[in-house]
Order: structure tokens, then sequence, then C-alpha cells
């Protein structure tokens, strides 16, 4: 029988876990799952002679911080090296990965170590450190790491767990980041099989799903209200001496996103949460309110009504019939031509120009698609637009995604179109004399991904979008290039003065897909000369297409270039 003691504070998760691992026995391993479990309050005085396996949770340093106590994991490793357990099963969190504007989201394990890191990731990544320089196989222990995401046990000290149990709550005003809750339950599932297992490293736990925060609190029943994040900070610099207020940095979990990828676990160890991060708010306020009562909701119910990156195709649909449809029709009055070559399903890129620095053109043309045939567009984006606040709300429940090669490439496995600006920042920040020449395509990227994911790429174009603000001159500024991460401030007829946009109107065309995926095999993503031909076969054809636009436009506030083409 395998000998198992448990350290860890004294609360409802150290007696799930114990329960858990006890319940082991009768569930399909034999003898081999049969366990004798005990528990022990604390790091401090430990005896770990006769024991098989070690599980140790961390008491924290303070009441509203929550970070590892030295003390005691110094008393718990100290006990580990005198003749201890050959395998210990440590738990950390995902906190390691501290949220950031430019967080791609779904980061691996490795993510945490490649990022700045905030006090709080610094103390995670420390614990974890002194762990593996006193233990590991070097040393005849086996040491194997778990980072839960945000555990919603009634008692956890995590801060967005207290957030949905508070009787109130506040949040940021203009950002609304994703989140991973996980169920108690199913976190104590993965301690089972971290100790049944004979493998080492660091593993992340994650709930299949996330919620947006002010969607949690939603779902929680917890009132909220939204406040700027400078209230945030003084309120904390007021109270946090007092050990009334959490730290700033436990704040930044309500601004920005920190989501981490579980996939490590699910092929190591062969273990899935059961529970979405849906299932694991609603069992906490059921159990809040003493009730075994089914809760019943739309995202109960299985109705996707946010995604993985925290899409709302709802917000889409809302902002079709008023905002988009203004835009649309009466403001920039937008012809659209060659919507046909859109796939309406399966995969594809969709290739563009992007001008006039704001991300209007991008927003119309997933207004444009997403009316003809109800596909939301995911549109690859610099970090800079979910940076600031109600951008970043807007820009991220529309489907912004902050571009990276994994991101791409996990859309493209779910069948979603893609939308790509390969010209980057840059090109949204052309001056408006060379509005209509097309810059360099960076890395070609975008044809990597066409190639590696067997998809094809459709080319679509728009002029007038360049108009509504014209970059007649620039401004050097160091300190709002590194606070924006524009590459200077632009000057326009109506920005920075007056941001509003001019009324051009717009002409959009769909060209046809190019078959890349039929023409080459996904190996050709490798080649460098296959991707550079491709990339300056598509630039060629979209540049000509766009000239041939602009020498058809009469005006730049009205008439179309469309009705005397077949």
């Amino acid at each position: 029988m395998l000998r198992v003691l448990l350290v860890g504070p004294d609360d409802s998760t150290t007696s799930l876990l114990a329960d858990r691992l006890r319940g082991a026995a009768g569930e399909g391993e034999g003898e081999a799952g049969a366990l004798d479990v005990r528990i022990a309050i604390g790091g401090g005085g430990v005896r770990l002679e006769g024991v098989d396996v070690a599980v140790y949770r961390p008491r924290f340093a303070g009441r509203r911080l929550a970070i590892p106590d030295p003390k005691d994991v110094d008393a718990f490793l100290a006990a580990c090296t005198l003749g201890g357990p050959r395998r210990v099963v440590l738990i950390s969190a995902s906190t390691a990965t501290p949220p950031r504007h430019d967080h791609t989201g779904y980061s691996d394990e490795a993510h945490a170590a490649r990022v700045g890191k905030t006090r709080l990731a610094a103390a995670w990544l420390g614990f974890e450190e002194r762990a593996r320089s006193r233990l590991g196989a070097g040393r005849g222990v086996e040491l194997v790491i778990l980072r839960p995401t945000t555990l919603l046990a009634h008692d956890s000290p995590d801060y967005l767990a207290r957030l949905l149990r508070a009787p109130f709550a506040f949040t940021v005003a203009g950002f609304e980041p994703t989140v991973q809750w996980l169920a108690p339950e199913d976190f104590a599932a993965a301690v089972r099989a971290a100790v049944l297992d004979s493998r080492e490293g660091v593993y992340q736990v994650v709930p299949r799903g996330a919620v947006p925060v002010k969607s949690a609190l939603g779902l929680a029943r917890v009132p909220w209200i939204a406040v700027p994040f400078a209230w945030h900070r003084l309120a904390r610099a007021l109270l946090a001496p007092l050990g009334l207020a959490d730290s700033i940095e436990q704040a930044e979990s309500l601004r920005h996103v920190a989501t981490v990828s579980g996939e490590r676990l699910r092929r190591d160890l062969g273990f899935a949460p059961s529970r979405t991060s849906v299932r694991a708010i609603l069992d906490l306020r059921d159990r809040r309110r003493h009730t075994s009562k089914v809760s019943v909701s739309k995202a109960a119910a299985g109705e996707p009504w946010f995604d993985d990156f925290g899409m709302s195709e709802s917000y889409v649909r809302a902002y079709g019939r008023t905002l988009f449809r203004f835009l649309h029709r009466v403001f920039w009055r937008i012809e659209v031509k060659g919507l046909e070559n859109v796939p309406r399903e399966g995969a594809a890129i969709l290739i563009g120009v992007h001008r006039g620095f704001m991300p209007w053109d991008g927003v119309m043309t997933l207004h444009t698609i997403y009316q003809a045939m109800r596909r939301v567009p995911r549109f690859l984006i610099h970090p800079t637009l979910i940076k600031f606040p109600f951008l970043a709300n807007y820009m991220t429940k529309l489907g912004g995604v902050v571009a990276c090669q994994e991101n791409a490439d996990r859309l493209l496995r779910n069948g979603d179109l893609l939308g790509f600006y390969p010209e980057g920042i840059r090109g949204a920040f052309t001056m408006y004399k060379e509005a209509y020449r097309i810059g360099k395509f960076g890395r070609d990227e975008f044809v990597r991904t066409a190639l590696r994911n067997q998809v094809p790429i459709v080319p679509f174009l728009t002029v007038g979008s360049a108009e509504i603000y014209p970059i007649l001159g620039k401004i050097e500024w160091s300190w709002w290039k590194h606070y924006s991460e524009w590459p200077f401030l632009p000057i326009t007829p109506t920005f920075p003065w007056l941001p509003f946009p001019l009324p051009s109107k717009w002409h959009t065309e769909f060209l046809a897909p190019i078959p890349i995926d039929r023409r080459y095999p996904k190996e050709a993503a490798d080649d460098p000369a296959i991707v550079r031909a491709i990339s300056a076969e598509i630039r060629t054809l979209m540049q000509e297409r766009l000239l041939a636009m602009k020498a058809k436009r009469k005006s730049i506030f009205w008439g179309s270039i469309f009705t005397d083409e077949g």
C-alpha cells in the first residue's frame, strides 16, 4: 500500500485532497491504487520517514497575499532531505505566469520563466526553484510540480476566488480579462494522478473553457461596480499597510490575461479536469447558498456565449444591430465585392492591408463577414490594442487575439477564419502619401501558417479606410512610444485633437482564394525560398488590385468603383 503524507494548511482543500486520495482504491488501479493517507498541518516539524509520497501545499505568507511562506517551505524541504519520500508532489500556482497586456494566452509551463516577473510570480517561481535545488532525480527524489489555476474552494485565499465569494466586488473599468476557474474536485483528482504516476516535471492544472471576470461575477451573483485602475492603486496604497487590501499586483488580474495551457498534463499524465470553468463557478455559488439544486443558465446548458479568448458572439451581434450597422451603411457607406470568395465553413486565412492606424477597417471586415455568413473572423492583433481601458474590452469581445504562432495554429485547428495584416503595426502607421503602397510583409508568417495548417489564403483590400485618419505628420516622442508601443504619435486632420474619423466612402473587395494548401505540402513551411516566393506572389497580386481600385475612384467621399465591372 502506498503511504502518502499530505502536508498543507488546515482548510477545506487539504481535507478534500485527503478524501480523494483515500478513495483511490477500487477505481481501477488495483493494489497500486490503494493509498494510506496521513495529514500534517504545515511544514514545520514534519516527519517523513517511511513515507512513499509527500504532497505539499505551502502556507501563505499573509492573509491577503497568496505567496508561499518561506519558513514553512524551508522546514518542509529540510524534512525531505533527512531520508524522506521517493516522490514529492509540490503544489505551486499558475500565478507564476503573471497577467500582462502582451500575454498571448494559453502559455506552456516554460513561459513563466521567460517573461517579466512580478513580486507574486517571482515568489512562486522561487518556491519551485528552491524545491528543485533540494530535491529531484539527482538526489533520489522524484519531483512533480502542479500549478493549478484559480481554485474555487469556499475558503481559498486566492484573490480572484475571494472576489467570487464577496458580498460586493470592484472591477477595473474598461477591462474584462478571461480567467480559468478550477473546481476543487478536479484539482484533487489531478493531485491523485500525480501521486500515482512516476513522471517528473511541471504541470499546469487547467479546466476547460475560461470566463471573463464580470461574467463570472454575474454567474456567482456577486454585484460589482467598475472603477478606474487609478482608484484601485490609491485604495491599495492607503489600505494595504493596514492589512485591509490586496496588493496592486493581484488587482492586475482584473486588467490583463494570464491564461495557461493544460496540454502537457493531458499528454503526459492522461488527466483533464471534467468540469468547465462555468461549472466550477456555478458549483461555488450553490455551495455558498447551501443548495444542491442544479443551476440552469445558458452557459450550463452548453450554449457558448464567450470563447476561450473572451470573444462574445452576442456582443458582436449587438454592435452589428447598432453602431456597426450605422458605420457600415451610413457613415462610410461601404460597398463590398467578392464575399462569395470567403469560405462559409472551414479554416482559412484572410490577409489585408491595414490603414488609418485605428482598427476600424478590421472591425468593418468582421461586421461584413458576420452579417453575410454568421462567422466571426478572428484577427491577430498587436498587444497595444488591449493595453488601454475600454479598447481592451472592445477588441477582446470582438474576437481579437494577441498575435503569435501558437494562437494562429490554435484558431485554425478550431476551423476559424483567421485575419492577418502582414505588414504589422508599421502598415497601420503608413504616412498618407504612401497609403496605397503595400510595405514589406514582415517575416511572411502568414504563409508559413497557411502551409503548416494546410488552409487557403483569401486576400482582401479596402480603398477608403486610409482617409479616416490620414497621417500627415508624426511626432517622435520617446515617452509616448514606450507607453503606447506605437512607432510614433500620428498627426491627422482630427487626431489627436478631435479623435473622430472622417466619413470617407469605402470600397472592400475579397479576392479569389489562393489554394496553396493544394499546391504545396505542409513541409513547405520550412523552406524559406518557397515561403518568400508565395509571399511575393500574393503581395504583387494585392498591390496591382489595390492600385486598380484606387484608379477607379472618382471621389474620396462618394461614388462606386464596382458598378462598371463584370
